[in-house]
């Protein structure tokens, strides 16, 4: 399996916020996001072959039993499966986080599934060559259903601009059953300040159509860095 990083933090996001876990970051991803965290593992993607017994040796060094396989893009990994299928032997909580593009069945507690809107799309960026694939690829609604049927899950959107909310609304409405408890909304911005301006406005439309908001803890406790 192709892997950037194995490292041990705090969860920033989601449902999970706050608890200690060790994220398992792939290398490799089908899109190209426009404002991408990671760009090391999508525009760039860099890192290093590891076997699953290597994976799961270098996750229990850390002092929990949290486990999170993100990326890049987890699910174009084949081996995806049996990686938290061992873990799971092991006793780990595992969450996946997925863009929502692509299905596999695999042992997992939560699939943190994050749709990406159309601020995602990288028409500015190097003469917007990705950006018909990207268009093509983002939004896979079927995929999406299949995972709400059959994993707890949450549903992540990265909100750039209230325009934002009506795509929101547009995707939601075409998905069956969703809790919008479950539905995240997280200010998109890669330091305090972004998020702090974003983030009045963002939680106002939590308060108003039910989502939850979703802070980037680790961005307050670290700042823009890798390995956090």
């Amino acid at each position: 399996m192709y892997i950037s990083e194995i490292f041990y933090s705090i969860q920033g996001e989601g449902l999970f916020s706050g608890i200690p876990s060790v994220f398992i970051r792939t290398s490799g991803c089908n899109l190209r996001c426009l404002w991408c965290d990671s760009r090391y593992t999508s525009w760039e993607p860099e890192g290093s072959e590891y076997t699953i017994e290597e994976i799961v040796e270098k996750t229990i060094e850390f002092p929990t039993r949290h486990a999170v396989i993100t990326g890049g893009e987890p699910l174009l990994m084949k081996d995806l499966a049996e990686l938290a299928e061992s873990l799971h032997t092991k006793g780990y909580h595992i969450t996946i986080e997925t863009a929502g593009t692509l299905y596999t069945d695999l042992n997992c507690d939560l699939i943190s599934i994050s749709p990406k809107l159309s601020n995602s799309t990288p028409w500015i960026v190097e003469n917007g060559k990705y950006s018909q694939n990207h268009e093509k690829l983002r939004i896979n609604i079927p995929v999406i259903n299949r995972f709400l049927r059959n994993y707890p899950y949450q549903i992540k959107f990265v909100v750039d601009d209230k325009e934002d909310l009506i795509e929101i609304e547009l995707i939601l409405n075409e998905l069956n059953n969703v809790d919008r408890t479950r539905v995240l909304l997280m200010p998109q911005g890669k330091t305090i300040r972004e998020l702090n301006e974003k983030g009045v406005w963002v939680a106002e439309a939590c308060k108003a159509q039910g989502f939850r908001f979703c802070p980037r803890i680790h961005i307050n406790l670290y700042g823009d860095t890798r390995g956090t």
